[in-house]
């Protein structure tokens, strides 16, 4: 299981200059003027996680494989995107398949750089931007809900989607976004919104884009999106795009020496990924053998088995048990061997719920 994000924003918020930051590769063009993305960018990222160095440090296998994050950055919205305005909506298919929303805000003024409403708004940004989704998604909606209603004729079933449907049309016609809605927790709308993969029905993480002197203090822009943020339940984070392509290439020594130079322990890529997995509510645990050391990304709360069934669908349908070991049980022991010897190896069953950290062996039938 790869956690995905979509990015989106307004032209020239720093989306593209965030992407290539994040993905260590300049293949999303970065231009000083609107719409200079042109086709959607995908890029697989390793997740940064000193948990699993750790371990490959103690192990010393042939190889490390790291859990991934999927960014998908789209061409910038603009108002009237949902008609054709600007690039359109042309582009938001690519987002609808991915897990949450990187909302990218522009939160600091340069005359430089120019800002497609020729001012800096974050809150007017981002309701233009929400505005364009909703209308995106209500245009999906209403055309599956008039699909449906022909097809009550021939299969009854339909008819309690299509009322469900309507109601949610209604709400969202209202300049509402789905994920908003009291009344997405009913096995109807929940299969529903999987079929319709609703881009305002996923969670949000705004993104306040801030230069150099917005790291170490935020300012008024920043405390704008925080509010909102807050107001609305969602994730927040605050980042410098520019700071982080300049990132791109140093050693690790020169990495933690920049970052600290800003006043920042963390890079944002380590944020955005670090946010995206609790608001997903995500974790992940290791295997570590000779042959390979390697993260797996579960949903947290899930059971043995299933938390097998991200290695492959057969640990899962022949589970037996799983050997479990707690990451600083096994730091601390230093080997599996020595782990079993002191007694920290476990023998979790079928109900174990797995823990961020585990270090893990499955046992089953082929």
């Amino acid at each position: 299981m790869a956690l995905s994000i979509g990015i989106v924003g307004l032209p020239n918020v720093g989306k593209s200059t965030l992407f290539n930051a994040l993905t260590k590769a300049q293949n999303a063009e970065s231009a000083n003027y609107a719409f200079c993305t042109i086709e959607p960018n995908k890029a697989v990222v390793p997740v940064p996680d000193v948990r699993l160095d750790k371990l490959s440090e103690l192990v010393n296998p042939q190889r490390v494989q790291s859990s991934t994050v999927d960014f998908i950055d789209i061409a910038g919205l603009v108002a009237g995107a949902s008609k054709g305005e600007g690039l359109g909506n042309k582009f938001l298919g690519n987002i609808r398949e991915t897990q949450a929303i990187l909302h990218v805000v522009r939160c600091f003024d340069n005359d430089d750089v120019i800002h497609v409403s020729n001012s800096v708004d974050p809150i007017r940004d981002i309701d233009i931007i929400e505005t364009e989704l909703i209308l995106s998604d209500v245009q999906v909606l209403e055309n599956r809900v008039e699909r449906m209603a022909k097809q009550i004729k021939g299969d009854k079933s339909f008819g309690p989607k299509v009322e469900e449907g309507r109601k949610l049309l209604e709400y969202m016609n209202e300049g509402n976004p789905a994920n908003t809605y009291d009344k997405l927790d009913t096995d109807i709308m929940d299969e529903l919104l999987k079929d319709l993969r609703l881009i305002t029905a996923k969670k949000v993480i705004y993104c306040a884009n801030v230069d150099e002197d917005g790291l170490t203090e935020d300012n008024d822009y920043v405390k704008s999106v925080m509010k909102l943020a807050e107001e609305r339940g969602a994730a927040f984070v605050k980042i410098s795009a520019k700071m982080e392509e300049e990132l791109i290439g140093l050693e690790d020594e020169e990495y933690q020496d920049f970052l600290e130079s800003y006043g920042v322990t963390e890079s944002g890529l380590a944020k955005i990924i670090r946010t995206g997995f609790k608001t997903l509510g995500m974790i992940s645990y290791f295997t570590a053998g000779v042959k390979e050391v390697r993260a797996w990304t579960i949903n947290d709360g899930d059971k043995a088995p299933r938390a097998a069934a991200a290695i492959h669908t057969d640990f899962e349908k022949g589970f037996i048990r799983a050997e479990v070991i707690g990451y600083e049980d096994y730091v601390k022991h230093g080997t599996e061997a020595a782990c079993r010897a002191a007694g920290v190896l476990r023998s979790e069953g079928k109900e174990y719920v797995f823990k961020d950290g585990d270090v893990v062996h499955f046992l089953f039938n082929v």
